[in-house]
């Protein structure tokens, strides 16, 4: 039974050229959906469903669901009242492994224009550093992950921009995109807070490429303003019923 990949080497080439992430989405001999990543020293293979490795840690779907059963059980003990559940630092490792392979799976999501898939990936990712940051007693550790929350962040509103724009809907993918530059603001403000003048994160640059996208989408599709901005508006000006009747619409669209 032949164990090298030159067949599909060949039948894919490299493409130094080629720009961004060079993926596709192929079938197993087994049926099994998988993503590949063709990269310049062979190709990358990820599972398109639970892990990208397809490793099931301690029997859980991810390392994220092991973890919230850990700080499940000891809640659940009897008797154990008193500080909340502590990760040990045999756990980072598997922590930092889970977030890399989630974000090669995003940029191959993104590369494929996935953007429901990607959307999912990067909400795994956003859970993951809020569970270390709520369970984790190093603060060196976590900030070492917070430096890339706003790439998170921003991937989220990309995914859901360009969902809505899939869907006809330019009024909510600028909508996402603001979103996405208030809360990678957030972020930002929360980091300086806590870090002083360490301004050692992405943020400022991703903000500023989601308001050229927004500008973009308002200019392409003459996008003058959303509900949610109209709805911003009646509250600032009293109008509650206008408001009212926004938030209407706006919940009638259902989930971003």
């Amino acid at each position: 039974m032949r164990k090298d990949i030159d067949d599909a080497l060949r039948d894919w080439p490299y493409d130094p050229d080629a720009g961004g992430v060079i993926a596709r989405q192929v079938r197993t001999k087994d049926g099994r959906s998988v993503l590949q990543v063709r990269q310049e020293l062979g190709v990358l293979q990820m599972e398109t469903d639970g892990r990208p490795d397809g490793d099931r840690p301690h029997g859980f779907r991810t390392y994220l669901d092991y973890l919230r059963h850990c700080a499940a059980d000891r809640a659940a003990r009897p008797g154990k009242a008193g500080p909340p559940w502590q990760m040990s630092d045999d756990q980072y490792p598997e922590v930092d492994r889970e977030i890399v392979q989630y974000y090669q799976r995003r940029l191959a999501w993104l590369a494929l224009h996935r953007y429901d898939r990607m959307l999912a990936d990067a909400e795994h990712s956003v859970a993951l550093l809020d569970f270390v940051r709520r369970h984790c007693d190093d603060a060196e550790y976590i900030a070492s992950h917070e430096r890339f929350r706003g790439l998170i962040l921003f991937h989220k509103a990309q995914a859901r921009a360009a969902m809505a724009l899939e869907r006809h809907k330019p009024d909510e993918a600028v909508d996402a995109v603001r979103e996405g530059v208030a809360s990678i603001q957030q972020h930002h403000g929360d980091w300086l807070r806590e870090h002083e003048d360490d301004d050692e994160t992405p943020a400022p640059a991703l903000m500023d490429q989601l308001q050229r996208l927004e500008k973009e989408i308002r200019r392409s599709f003459d996008v003058r303003t959303t509900l949610r901005e109209q709805l911003d508006e009646a509250v600032a000006h009293e109008d509650y019923e206008r408001a009212a009747r926004l938030r209407d619409q706006i919940r009638s669209r259902g989930p971003a």
